[in-house]
């Protein structure tokens, strides 16, 4: 896989890439979108330890699927307001860490989930050739 990075647009705002080329032949994995929500039911108040339990989530279905972090090729992330986006993107920042080829990134600002205790929801979509 290859990152995208073309020099005639501005470098991503963080820790991601602008696009990620999955060759042909590629197995894939798609992941439903994970709530901030442990295997207890409990759901954190912060939106940090949210975001670190939807990336844990990622973690335990992409390891199901024999793959990790480092296939990851996009993650489409979701928070119910401006002021949660540092904790989320500090929490996908350390699950991304070391990692040579970032993923594409996208973050966008929801009216909110299923239940008003949900702050973050992050979906991934992985590729191993």
């Amino acid at each position: 896989m290859r990152a995208l990075a073309p020099g005639s647009i501005r470098p991503p705002f963080a820790r991601y890439a602008h696009g990620v080329e999955v060759p042909a032949g590629a197995r894939l994995v798609l992941a439903s979108g994970q709530l901030g929500i442990g295997p207890d039911d409990r759901v954190p108040p912060d939106a940090g330890a949210q975001a670190e339990l939807c990336f844990a989530n990622c973690a335990a279905i992409l390891a199901e699927a024999g793959m990790g972090p480092a296939d990851v090729v996009r993650i489409n992330a979701f928070v119910t307001d401006r002021a949660h986006m540092a904790a989320y993107m500090a929490a996908r920042d350390r699950w991304l860490a070391g990692l040579e080829r970032l993923p594409a990134s996208t973050l966008v600002i929801v009216a909110g989930f299923t239940r008003p205790e949900f702050l973050v929801e992050v979906e991934v979509t992985a590729a191993r050739v």
